[in-house]
């Protein structure tokens, strides 16, 4: 076993909640996290590994950190991302940057989703006896999930790292994940012409445009819960929803224009850029003699549905070291980025989904030792 030369573990865990790395799509709330990414590279670099701060180009203040243990081929990534969402701390009974421990419980914004496993991961690995290791330990940490997925991207872009498997350890209840459906929102602005409400011939109603196009969304809800389905989802068809309505500005004028914001979640197996495609087209088909235009906007890129086989080395070893068979979730992850570079992905994490993004987020505390012993376990496994 290693020397320990890193902070106890739930120092760690509060020194990590201590420093604000809230990610945001609104510039207002969002943070940065390179205060996160120095503080865990110094903590991996002082227990012999190799670190590197990644910058994140298209955001000044943001990066990933990866420390590597170990040299090889093939090897195993522990993974987590570093940001929180955005907080409403009057709605908080506990100081959100501190880790407070209460009613078996420890407090604090990342506690569950998902700082403090980041500090697991450093627990489990700082264990492990370097001279061991047959393939390399990864420890990566992310920026940009909760917010663009700009972390995961920027690893994509330079292909690492290089691994055969990866742990991302999102809020799972401690049972392994291998599949979730992926993530697509769309804004639909029609443009019509406003005109005098006593005569229809003023104008061109957008709102009533917009019916036409809710009428389409629903047929291709309904195609698409007809042709795809997948038994393993609590909800095992793709979901459409119609999210966010705004038109017009008065009841007696005919509506100009109206806007709606869908969310959409694909299966595994189907492709966000060809639903789009789909959504176009039947949108536009329906519009076509209309005399109104039509406009599409991604809210975001998406996050694309990932599914790793239930035969996996790793789906198999999860499944004999938690008791629990693999499941699937609605929430999107990371994985499918890292499963983009050629790795089996499992999500298994000791938080609950139910209690991220809430006021009062915790971990529960007896679930602590036993997510170290988990990885530990599995380094040993794909590692050594």
């Amino acid at each position: 076993m290693a020397s320990r030369k890193i902070p106890p573990l739930f120092d760690m865990i509060a020194k990590l909640i201590a420093l604000p790395s809230v990610s945001s799509v609104s510039a207002e709330f969002d943070m940065g996290n390179d205060a996160v990414s120095h503080l865990l590279a110094g903590w991996c670099e002082s227990f012999g590994c190799a670190t590197e701060i990644m910058p994140i180009q298209t955001r000044p203040g943001h990066s990933n950190m990866l420390a590597t243990l170990g040299k090889g081929a093939g090897g195993l990534v522990i993974a987590g991302h570093t940001d929180t969402v955005p907080y409403n701390e009057n709605l908080w009974q506990h100081d959100p940057f501190k880790a407070t421990e209460a009613d078996n419980r420890l407090y604090g914004l990342g506690t569950t989703d998902m700082k403090a496993f980041l500090a697991l991961a450093l627990e489990a690995a700082s264990r492990v006896n370097p001279r061991q290791l047959k393939k390399p330990l990864f420890l990566l940490a992310t920026a940009g999930e909760e917010s663009n997925m700009s972390g995961a991207k920027t690893l994509v872009d330079k292909r690492r790292p290089h691994a055969d498997f990866a742990v991302i350890g999102e809020p799972t209840n401690m049972r392994p994940v291998r599949m979730h459906k992926g993530i697509m929102m769309e804004n639909i602005r029609i443009t019509g012409r406003s005109g005098h409400s006593s005569n229809p011939a003023f104008g061109n109603s957008a709102l009533e445009g917009m019916h036409t196009v809710i009428s389409a969304l629903l047929d291709f809800r309904r195609e698409l819960q007809e042709n795809y389905t997948h038994p393993a989802f609590d909800v095992p068809v793709p979901t459409l929803n119609l999210g966010h309505i705004h038109g017009g500005d008065n009841p007696n004028r005919i509506c100009g224009a109206c806007e709606l914001s869908i969310d959409l979640r694909p299966l595994p197996g189907m492709d966000i850029n060809e639903l789009r495609e789909w959504l176009h087209q039947r949108i536009n088909t329906r519009l076509e003699a209309s005399g109104l235009s039509v406009d599409f906007e991604p809210l975001f890129d998406g996050i694309p549905a990932v599914e790793t086989s239930a035969s996996s080395p790793l789906v198999l070893a999860a499944e004999k070291l938690t008791g629990y068979t693999a499941e699937a979730v609605a929430f999107g992850t990371e994985a499918p980025y890292l499963q983009a570079m050629g790795m089996d992905v499992i999500v298994l994490g000791p938080g609950d989904v139910a209690c991220a993004h809430q006021p009062d987020e915790f971990l529960q505390l007896d679930r602590i030792e036993p997510t170290v012993k988990q990885l530990e376990a599995l380094i040993h496994q794909f590692c050594m």
